[in-house]
C-alpha cells in the first residue's frame, strides 16, 4: 500500500471518528462508543502523522506540520500534496494516484 493512500484512509477515519465522538458527546453520550473511537481517533491521528513526516519529498515543511491538526489535519495535508506539485517536482495526479510500472523486461537473446 503507498503512502499516499494509506494517509487518505487514516484521514478520512481521523475525520470521520472526531464527527462521531463529537456527535455522541452531543447526544446520548455512550461510554462504550467514546471507548472504541476515542483510541481509533487516536491511532488514525498518529498515522497520518508518521505517514505525512513519511512523504517528505513530496511535502514541504509546512505541509508537514498540517499534519499536527487534531481532526483534520490529514485532510489538509491531502489537500496540500494533491495542490501543490512544484514542491515535489512531480505533478499532482502523480502524486495522488501513481502510473503503474511500465517496465519491460527484454530477453537477453533478442536481436
Amino acid at each position: 500500500m503507498s503512502a499516499v493512500r494509506t494517509l487518505r484512509i487514516a484521514a478520512a477515519v481521523e475525520a470521520a471518528s472526531l464527527a462521531l465522538l463529537f456527535a455522541n458527546l452531543l447526544t446520548v453520550h455512550a461510554q462504550p462508543l467514546s471507548g472504541l473511537l476515542g483510541p481509533l481517533h487516536g491511532t488514525a491521528y498518529l498515522v497520518v502523522i508518521a505517514t505525512t513526516w513519511l512523504l517528505q519529498p513530496a511535502t514541504s515543511r509546512g505541509t508537514r506540520w498540517r499534519a499536527i491538526v487534531p481532526g483534520v489535519g490529514g485532510l489538509l495535508v491531502l489537500r496540500e500534496v494533491g495542490r501543490d506539485p512544484a514542491r515535489s517536482g512531480r505533478t499532482a495526479s502523480s502524486v495522488l494516484h501513481p502510473a503503474p510500472s511500465t517496465a519491460t523486461c527484454e530477453s537477453p537473446h533478442s536481436p
